[in-house]
């Protein structure tokens, strides 16, 4: 099946921050989303992009068939954007002084999804822990997005290396890390899909702009390798993690860091790649 010109993925609808974009840009969007509160708060706030059939949101946790039609899913009571169907984001998250409760949600098949919808244009993929198991699953078409994007692992590099090498399996030949931390408040001038002009503001939680809309230029697999071997040096010394928190005062330096960019320090990077 060809991918849809006008149809875009969010998994990991969240708010609705990264759809809203999506509607003014006058794409049709099929979210996704496990929370059921956030579900019931975007059913409410997208009320008429629903009600003219440009916006349907499914309810539910990405998992395999293998888990069963019900998945325990660990929803965040301080981070709502770090809900989770993986135990050990879980075990992180508390790390960081968050609490999660353990709720019972239905399995959303996202090979149907495909089969249903169509492939998009774009897939936008942020569902905490279980970015792959999208990749694994639009693995399963001949046909791909032209443009997807996901969060890039931040701890173990042979893991980011997976990452993009599973992205590269899948036929992506170019690629771009953009660092999250840096996204709200930015703005952004643009078109629609008929060619209109759109200014836009990225809200706080918002990934930011995709495809030909992403600023600096597209990476060969190689350069973006290179790129993130100079992020993860940044984590080694300044990340959750880090070296610097050994020193007394060392949590002290990246708030200084971030004064200086003006903006969070180290961050964290989504993976947007290109078929192209």
């Amino acid at each position: 099946m060809a991918h849809h010109p006008d149809l875009i993925f969010d998994v990991g609808l969240h708010k609705g921050e990264d759809t809203d974009f999506y509607l003014k840009k006058g794409f049709k969007v099929v979210a996704f989303e496990a929370d059921p509160d956030l579900v019931a708060h975007c059913r409410d706030h997208f009320q008429q992009p629903i009600a003219d059939h440009r916006l349907r949101i499914i309810e539910g946790a990405v998992a395999p068939e293998a888990a069963g039609e019900r998945i325990a899913f660990y929803k965040n009571l301080q981070k709502s954007e770090w809900g989770t169907i993986d135990q050990r984001w879980v075990e992180r998250n508390e790390k960081f002084g968050t609490r999660s409760v353990k709720i019972e949600v239905g399995r959303v098949d996202l090979a149907e999804m495909f089969r249903t919808h169509g492939i998009p244009f774009y897939l936008k993929i942020d569902i905490e822990g279980a970015d792959h198991l999208v990749l694994d699953e639009l693995g399963r078409f001949e046909d791909r997005p032209p443009y997807i994007s996901m969060e890039a692992e931040k701890v173990d590099f042979s893991q980011l290396v997976s990452e993009l090498n599973l992205l590269k399996r899948l036929g992506y030949r170019t690629f771009k890390p953009v660092q999250q931390a840096s996204i709200p408040g930015t703005r952004i001038a643009t078109t629609t899909l008929r060619g209109e002009p759109l200014h836009h503001v990225f809200v706080d939680g918002a990934s930011g702009p995709f495809g030909e809309d992403l600023s600096g230029r597209w990476l060969n697999y190689g350069e973006c390798l290179r790129r993130f071997r100079a992020i993860f040096g940044l984590y080694r010394l300044f990340g959750d993690d880090g070296i610097v928190h050994d020193f007394r005062g060392g949590m002290r330096i990246p708030r200084l860091l971030s004064r200086l960019y003006r903006r969070q320090f180290p961050g964290w990077y989504d993976i947007h790649a290109s078929l192209r």
